[in-house]
């Protein structure tokens, strides 16, 4: 697949994924989701000694969250190597709490190269979210 992530984008993931905390691990996560006021947040994975963290992608949701906004347009993640690092399963219902038909998850490597694209549907197929509960 072809390089088509914007050098910025690629930069920025880069310089969260450095800044993680997985002295346990040992397997840095960057984030970067961009809402659709087209703000961008970013996030790395948090480790702690009872190994209950936080991901990179739900570190990013969550500034984005914070910050008041609840739409996702584009999310990326990028992990320490040449592997895909998709979203766990617990972020990928993250990402689809925020999602819409149109929000695209980019999975890069850790050069920054783009190694897969999903859809929201690709990502977590027949998914739950807000709109199967009947809150009315």
């Amino acid at each position: 697949m072809s390089v088509d992530v914007a050098a910025d984008i690629v930069g920025e993931l880069v310089a969260v994924r450095d800044r993680a905390y997985a002295p346990y691990s040992r397997h840095p996560v960057g984030a970067l989701v961009i809402s659709e006021s087209g703000t961008r947040y970013s996030g790395a994975n948090i480790e702690v000694a009872h190994y209950k963290g936080l991901c990179a992608e739900a570190s990013a949701i969550a500034a984005m969250a914070s910050a008041g906004e609840r739409r996702l347009s584009e999310v990326y993640v990028i992990g320490p190597g040449q592997h895909l690092c998709t979203p766990c399963g617990d972020c990928r219902q993250r990402i689809r709490e925020f999602a819409t038909d149109e929000t695209r998850i980019l999975v890069v490597d850790a050069d920054g190269a783009l190694l897969r694209r999903y859809t929201m549907n690709e990502l977590l197929p027949d998914a739950f979210g807000p709109d199967n509960l009947d809150l009315d």
